[in-house]
């Protein structure tokens, strides 16, 4: 009880300078991007789609009229017991003109078994098999080889997806023909599988899918998940398919934005996804991710920081974007602690139980206007709340962490290029050429 009279009374007597002096890297670094400035983007976006209703629907029956041929290419391992699930569901989309190719990329489960049945059968148009692993890039491209449509939808096998998202995803093309990829909007399927999939589920809510409709809206957009992104295929025809991951739909992405081509995120166009269910496993999986900003964006897209004929501000300015609140302030965060510690050692409890605080405020803050403004979920948003708190450990402190040994991994010993995510010769040979 002591220790929270001190706390009330340690915080009453701040000054409004002082207590922007102590809270400096919450207010200029978070508050300001998540709570005022997302926000706002969020808002204006929400207006210029009901402005722009009628030219949307509009593209939307252009999509139609011209009906073209869409390949959806679905490349993996060990994916057999998702094939059927995942054929049957496209089989209920409301677009209807597109070609099924199914890669199996070295499996030693029923994959190819299943695959083939599935094939003869008609349900899938195309299946491909490698006897030996090549990589997620391998088979995306082996794929593309034999694709005949005019645009690429790339899937993992293993997710669900809303009847109208092939249709909504396509449409950003026909919206705008400087349009080269779109990213679909992905959440959490397994939410209630354990505190790890729950608070997954929050960030892909929170943070991940409503910091995508900011980045779009800006034209900072710079991932296109693998579980759900769509391609015009003269343009991955153009740069020659997928180079060898991990990081691949980073790498992708960035190479058409490259080329002076826009990347769109499209909300309606749902993909439901299930997620690492331990804290071990996501560990490893975000350890992947961020090795991938360090290789992709510091090392062989670094060109994008030099005014070079190809110079384009706004692929710079996403650069900057990315690395500023993925890699340098992840550090920051660490030297504001210090600067807690060597300055106010006596208070520094207090300051840390007054960050927690803000920062859960401002998590229910950005969790309540972004509810207000999105139109499907696949939880009540009561759900959410209840473990909402939990979020600040979540973001604060396990993530933080995890992307700190990423980068050091990667930064000193390239790390990525030993992840078993990819086969081991693949990776070789990547590293040899520079990818």
């Amino acid at each position: 009880m002591e220790f929270f009279d001190n706390l009330i009374h340690y915080f009453q007597h701040l000054s409004f300078g002082q207590f922007v002096r102590v809270f400096w890297f919450f207010f200029i670094f978070e508050f300001s991007r998540n709570g005022i400035l997302d926000p706002l983007v969020i808002l204006y976006w929400k207006i210029k789609k009901k402005i722009l209703h009628k030219t949307i629907e509009r593209a939307r029956r252009q999509l139609f009229l011209e009906n073209p041929l869409i390949s959806i290419i679905v490349p993996g391992k060990n994916e057999g017991k998702h094939i059927y699930k995942l054929v049957t569901s496209l089989r209920e989309q409301s677009y209807k003109n597109f070609e099924l190719i199914v890669v199996d990329d070295g499996s030693d489960d029923q994959t190819r078994i299943i695959g083939r049945s599935l094939e003869r059968n008609g349900m899938i148009d195309l299946f491909l098999s490698n006897d030996v692993r090549g990589g997620k890039a391998s088979g995306a491209n082996l794929a593309l080889r034999y694709a005949k449509g005019k645009y690429i939808i790339h899937l993992d096998a293993d997710c669900s997806y809303d009847y109208d998202a092939m249709e909504n995803i396509l449409v950003p093309f026909f919206f705008d023909e400087q349009v080269g990829a779109v990213g679909g909007n992905v959440i959490v399927r397994n939410y209630k599988d354990s505190l790890a999939t729950t608070l997954q589920a929050i960030e892909y809510y929170d943070a991940i899918s409503s910091g995508r409709i900011v980045v779009s809206e800006l034209g900072l957009y710079r991932i296109i998940s693998g579980a759900f992104g769509a391609f015009r295929k003269d343009i991955l025809t153009r740069l020659s398919g997928w180079d060898i991951g991990p990081g691949l739909d980073g790498d992708i992405t960035v190479k058409i934005r490259k080329l002076g081509y826009k990347i769109k995120f499209e909300h309606t166009a749902l993909c439901q996804t299930s997620v690492p269910n331990t804290f071990k496993k996501l560990s490893n999986q975000r350890k992947r991710w961020d090795k991938s900003l360090v290789r992709f964006r510091l090392r062989k897209h670094a060109n994008v920081f030099l005014p070079l004929k190809s110079f384009r501000i706004i692929d710079f300015i996403s650069f900057v974007e990315n690395i500023t609140y993925n890699v340098i302030l992840n550090f920051k965060w660490y030297i504001y602690y210090i600067d807690v510690f060597v300055n106010f050692l006596g208070e520094a409890k207090y300051i840390i139980v007054l960050n927690i605080l803000l920062y859960t405020t401002s998590n229910f803050y950005k969790f309540i206007i972004y509810s207000l403004m999105r139109e499907r979920t696949n939880s009540p948003m009561s759900y959410y709340l209840i473990y909402l708190p939990l979020m600040v450990i979540y973001f604060g402190f396990f993530i933080r962490f995890v992307r700190t040994i990423a980068y050091f991994q990667e930064f000193f010993l390239k790390a990525s290029y030993k992840d078993p995510w990819n086969p081991r010769k693949t990776s070789i040979h990547a590293e040899r050429m520079g990818m």
